[in-house]
């Protein structure tokens, strides 16, 4: 089942190659959607694809790169879209 996943990650999250390393992990996963840096300090990861894929993804987002402390991780589960071609840092 193909779904959608509105992830934010809170802690060291900024300035340790994060967004590079999670549309790495993304792609590995043939998952589409995008990651940005919040003003506040969070990242967020908008991700489609099927619901196995999502949930490896979301494990790793727990972890990070190394450099990066993941202190909390909320997921909204949502309605697939299928607006996203590909995965994407965004800016």
């Amino acid at each position: 089942m193909m779904r959608r996943a509105e992830i934010l990650v809170r802690g060291l999250v900024q300035g340790v190659s994060y967004r590079y390393n999670t549309k790495r992990k993304a792609e590995e996963f043939h998952l589409t959607g995008g990651v940005r840096n919040l003003r506040d300090g969070r990242v967020e990861v908008i991700c489609e694809g099927a619901d196995e894929a999502i949930g490896k993804l979301i494990e790793w987002c727990k972890l990070g790169p190394e450099g990066g402390v993941v202190e909390h991780v909320d997921v909204a589960w949502k309605e697939y879209t299928g607006e996203f071609k590909e995965f994407s840092i965004l800016y």
